[in-house]
């Protein structure tokens, strides 16, 4: 149980969280940062959710955050062979910089939440 303030101002903090996250994986190729830092971010606000308001009523969504994960994945190969296919090398510069920074922000986002998200079930299990 959290008290009144804590809800109060995380409440008002998560959108800035958001926003300062998604922020970092669209602009991450144009300066310090990128999809792993504003993956983290994402992920720190989903957290924030869960210590908040509760993992117990949360549990539910790890198969919602396994999905974005594999998708996460299964893109970030297509990409790469889709170079291959254009006769490039894996991975060259298609000028998708900023599609492998949203799909690698997307991983990392779903990977740590559904990290958390599993040792907090394992330590409820305790």
């Amino acid at each position: 149980m959290t008290s009144r303030i804590v809800k109060t101002v995380s409440r008002e903090l998560i959108p800035f969280i958001f926003l300062f996250g998604i922020y970092m994986i669209i602009y991450g190729h144009l300066s310090p940062g990128g999809g792993f830092q504003g993956g983290v971010i994402l992920a720190m606000g989903v957290v924030l959710i869960f210590v908040v308001y509760g993992v117990e009523k949360t549990q539910k969504y790890i198969l919602h955050f396994s999905l974005i994960e594999i998708l996460g994945v299964t893109f970030f190969v297509i990409i790469g062979i889709l170079s291959i296919v254009n006769g490039k090398q894996f991975y060259s510069n298609l000028g998708a910089i900023w599609l492998l920074n949203i799909i690698i922000g997307l991983k990392v986002f779903a990977g740590l939440t559904i990290l958390y998200l599993l040792v907090t079930r394992w330590e409820l299990a305790k």
